[in-house]
């Protein structure tokens, strides 16, 4: 599962880092996060706020790209679940033109949105959480809790990505404690 979410920095951010999100009109970065099916991350990455959903996405996966390519052809498709803010065919043509072999490996899907006859039948109307996306909103929940990473207090995207990085380390060695 694929999703972003924008976060306001602080005057320590560097002026290469610092960006304006007009849909969440935030002026910061962007944390873009991979997740699994139980929301551990896959791949993360920190963009400035004003760059796409869509391109932050290819950034991501073309700087891991060879993870793809070592993947072998017999092995299942990997399909990453997408909301409806990113375009799957825009996806699927950039990542053709850098490794023709990609979309044999992975397939973009649209997670389901209910429409407002099947709200109606359920007797809700507005906001309906859909199942298959808490499993990232959830992920983004545990960053939030990590007290360093509610604002961007660092200098660089890279530093950024790391603080991520490291906060979803302490969380899984924190559950992994749990069980031992």
């Amino acid at each position: 599962m694929v999703d972003s979410q924008a976060v306001k920095n602080t005057c320590n951010a560097a002026v290469e880092s610092k960006g304006f999100c007009f849909y969440k009109a935030t002026n910061g970065i962007k944390r873009h996060l991979v997740v699994d099916t139980l929301g551990f991350p896959f791949f993360t990455h920190c963009t400035a706020a004003n760059l796409s959903d869509d391109a932050g996405l290819l950034e991501m996966l073309m700087a891991n790209i060879d993870y793809f390519r070592l993947k072998p052809m017999s092995m299942p498709k990997i399909t990453i679940l997408l909301d409806h803010g990113y375009h799957p065919q825009m996806l699927t043509e950039a990542l053709e033109q850098v490794y023709p072999s990609i979309m044999r490996k992975i397939r973009f899907e649209l997670s389901p949105k209910p429409s407002r006859a099947q709200k109606a039948a359920q007797g809700k109307s507005g906001f309906v959480p859909v199942a298959t996306r808490w499993v990232i909103e959830r992920s983004n929940a545990w960053v939030e809790r990590c007290k360093s990473l509610v604002k961007n207090f660092e200098r660089t995207l890279s530093h950024a990505t790391t603080q991520l990085n490291l906060c979803f380390v302490r969380l899984m060695l924190k559950r992994l404690a749990a069980n031992a």
